[in-house]
C-alpha cells in the first residue's frame, strides 16, 4: 500500500509512530506538509501538486489536520476524494467534528447523549439560555478550540454573562454547556478505528484544574470501557463520518455524554497509558479498506431509473406486524430488504423467515413507486429516539 500522511508536524510523536508502523508492515509511506499541497482543477481531471511536482496518486491518505488549517486542510482532503483516493476520515467529517456547534447539532437528532447546550448571539438572551442549561456553574466554550483551549468554567451567572459578553465583543462565538457535576475533572477518551473501540482511557485533571486534557497536565489511565460507552463512541464516530477518531465523553448520571469528536487524535497519551500499538491498528485498518473499500450504497443503488433507497417504518397496527418478510410480499413488488433495525440493533440481509414487529425499520432498495405506497403518512412527522444498545453497534453487527 502507498500511504500519504497529511501533517504539518512530521517530527511529532503521532506522525512518527504512524510512519514507523507503516514501514514495519511493509507499506510505502510519505509525510506531506498539508499547506504545501496545491490544488489544480480542470475538466474531468482534479490534480494535486507538492513542491511544484504533480502528486502520484497514493492508495490512501491519512489526514492529520490541525485546527488552524481546517479550511485548507479539508479542501486538500476533498481533492484526494475527487481523485478516488481512500481516506478513513472524510473532508465533511473533519469539518463537522471541528465545529463544536455543528457536531452537537448533528448528534442531537440521534439517540446520542450530549451535555445540554445553548448557543446565543445577543447578550439579551444570555441569562435565559444560562438558566435553560441548568444555571451556574456552567461551561463556556469557543466554537473552535483544541486541547482545552477556549474552555472556561464560570461558577456564577453574573460571571458567566460577563465572560460571554466579553467574548462576543471580540467577535468570538461561544457555547453555554451544562456542567456535569458528577464528572468534574475527568472524562473518557475512546479511540475508535472502523467499527470498534480499540483503546480507552480515563483522563483526570490535577490540582485545581478542571480540564482533564493530557496537554493540561491531566493524568491518563487505561480502562475497560463499558459496552454502552463503547457503543455510543462507535455510533457517534459513524454519524460524524469518521473512521479513525477520539471520542471524548463525560460520565453522566444517565450514561455517556459525548463532548467532542477529535478527527486527529494524539497517540502519545493513549499508547503510553495502554501500551497498545494504536498506530499499527490504524495502518492495518487503512490497508484493509484499500483492499476492500466501503461502498456508499445509496449512491451505487440509485443509478437505475425508477429505483431508489427508502426507510420503511412499521408502526403499531401495520398489516406487516406479525408477518415474516417473505409473507409481506415485498419481493413480489420488486422491493428488497437490505437491513432491519430493531431497538438500536441492525440486522443485515435479514432472512425471509424473520418475523416483523411494531417499530421495526426496514432499509429497502426497489422500485420507487411501489415503496411510496408502503411508507405511512406521518403528519406531522414525529421522530422517536431508540434506546442505546447494551453492546457496541455497527452496520454489520448482526448477520442473519
Amino acid at each position: 500500500m502507498k500511504l500519504d500522511i497529511l501533517s504539518c508536524a512530521p517530527k511529532c510523536y503521532s506522525t512518527r509512530r504512524l510512519v514507523e508502523a507503516a514501514k514495519q508492515k511493509g507499506h510505502k509511506v510519505k509525510v506531506l506538509n498539508t499547506v504545501r499541497l496545491s490544488l489544480d482543477l480542470a475538466h474531468g481531471k482534479p490534480g494535486l501538486y507538492y513542491h511544484d511536482k504533480m502528486v502520484t496518486e497514493p492508495d490512501a491518505i491519512l489526514p492529520r489536520i490541525g485546527a488552524s488549517l481546517t479550511r485548507y486542510g479539508t479542501s486538500v482532503v476533498r481533492q484526494f476524494e475527487q481523485m478516488d483516493v481512500y481516506t478513513p476520515n472524510t473532508s465533511t467529517g473533519i469539518s463537522n467534528s471541528r465545529d463544536k456547534l455543528r457536531s452537537l447539532q448533528i448528534l442531537s437528532r440521534h439517540d446520542i447523549g450530549i451535555p445540554l447546550t445553548a448557543y446565543v448571539d445577543d447578550k439579551r438572551d444570555v441569562l435565559s439560555a444560562l438558566e435553560r442549561v441548568g444555571g451556574a456553574p456552567v461551561i463556556i466554550k469557543l466554537l473552535e478550540g483544541t486541547q482545552g483551549v477556549g474552555v472556561i468554567l464560570a461558577d456564577k451567572r453574573e460571571i458567566a454573562k460577563a465572560i460571554v459578553e466579553t467574548l462576543h465583543s471580540t467577535n468570538q462565538q461561544v457555547l453555554l454547556q451544562k456542567f456535569v457535576a458528577e464528572s468534574k475533572g475527568k472524562d473518557i477518551r475512546a479511540f475508535v478505528i472502523g467499527d470498534r473501540v480499540v483503546a480507552a482511557i480515563r483522563r483526570t485533571a490535577q490540582g485545581q484544574e478542571f480540564r482533564s486534557n493530557v496537554h493540561r497536565g491531566g493524568k491518563a489511565e487505561a480502562i475497560d470501557l463499558d459496552p454502552v460507552y463503547a457503543g455510543t463512541a462507535v455510533r457517534a464516530a459513524q454519524i460524524m463520518g469518521l473512521r479513525v477518531c477520539g471520542v471524548d465523553m463525560l460520565e453522566g448520571a444517565n450514561g455517556p455524554q459525548v463532548m467532542e469528536i477529535n478527527s486527529s487524535p494524539g497517540l502519545e497519551g493513549i499508547e503510553g497509558a495502554t501500551n497498545l500499538d494504536i498506530a499499527g491498528a490504524i495502518i492495518d485498518y487503512i490497508a484493509d479498506q484499500v483492499k476492500f473499500p466501503e461502498i456508499d450504497i445509496r449512491q451505487r443503488l440509485t443509478v437505475s431509473r425508477g429505483y431508489g433507497i427508502a426507510d420503511i417504518n412499521i408502526p403499531k397496527g401495520s398489516s406487516f406486524v406479525g408477518k415474516t418478510i417473505h409473507e409481506t410480499g415485498l419481493r413480489e413488488q420488486d422491493v428488497v430488504v437490505l437491513t432491519l433495525r430493531r431497538g438500536g440493533h441492525i440486522i443485515s440481509n435479514p432472512k425471509g423467515s424473520r418475523e416483523l414487529e411494531a417499530d421495526d425499520s426496514l432499509l429497502c432498495y426497489g422500485k420507487s413507486e411501489n415503496m411510496k405506497t408502503l411508507i405511512p403518512d406521518h403528519s406531522p412527522r414525529k421522530r422517536r429516539l431508540k434506546p442505546l444498545p447494551s453492546t457496541p453497534v455497527t452496520d454489520a453487527s448482526t448477520h442473519e
